[in-house]
């Protein structure tokens, strides 16, 4: 995977995996923020406000650094932990795993759980579409109205999204490009006669 994409789902998937009677209702959700992820539970929760467990994990950001699993009563380690197995050993990021348990009368012992968890994680995984993103970054500059044909060469030929622009007698752009293009277009950018970054992000 490279340094500059990360891998994610595009909408909402659901699975399903049923033990001695115990129902297992997964979904796998596209989350971009904590406010999101806790909007999402919440919902589900509502949802399923009679079931027994509603475990969860997530993980957001491209660099996948900001995760969390949550057992919601279950022995420790039996349930969010495997959760977040699947989205760790399928790459993913900005995803929320929600599986619901209702529980059918017979217990399932430590590994039948951790088995469960991840087969109904697993399944919400299978079902999802997968796709894979850049990781952009946002480069804004300032310039003299004359040197904006420079400008526009080498925005033309490096193709970032124009974000914003304004044209006066100074001008102002904020471009976003793939964070693996984003030096060299600086770079080019830099040689642009009266052209300096305003903000980097």
């Amino acid at each position: 995977m490279a340094g500059d994409t990360y891998r994610t789902i595009k909408q909402v998937a659901e699975g399903y995996y049923s033990e001695k009677r115990s129902r297992f209702i997964s979904y796998a959700i596209p989350v971009r923020s904590l406010e999101e992820v806790k909007e999402r539970l919440r919902e589900y929760r509502k949802r399923y406000f009679d079931a027994r467990h509603v475990c969860w994990a997530y993980m957001l950001g491209p660099d996948r650094s900001t995760f969390r699993a949550n057992d919601d009563g279950e022995p420790s380690s039996t349930a969010g932990k495997p959760i977040l197995g699947q989205i760790n050993s399928n790459e993913l990021t900005d995803i929320l795993i929600v599986v619901v348990r209702y529980f059918g009368g017979i217990e399932l012992g430590t590994s039948g759980l951790i088995v469960a968890y991840r087969t109904a994680a697993a399944e919400a995984i299978a079902a999802a579409e997968i796709e894979e993103r850049t990781v952009d970054v946002d480069v804004t500059i300032a310039f003299e109205y004359p040197f904006l044909n420079g400008v526009m060469r080498v925005v033309k030929e490096e193709n970032p999204t124009v974000v914003s622009q304004r044209f006066e007698m100074d001008c102002e752009m904020t471009l976003r490009i793939r964070a693996g293009s984003a030096e060299r277009l600086r770079q080019r950018l830099s040689k642009v006669e009266t052209v300096y970054f305003v903000d980097e992000r």
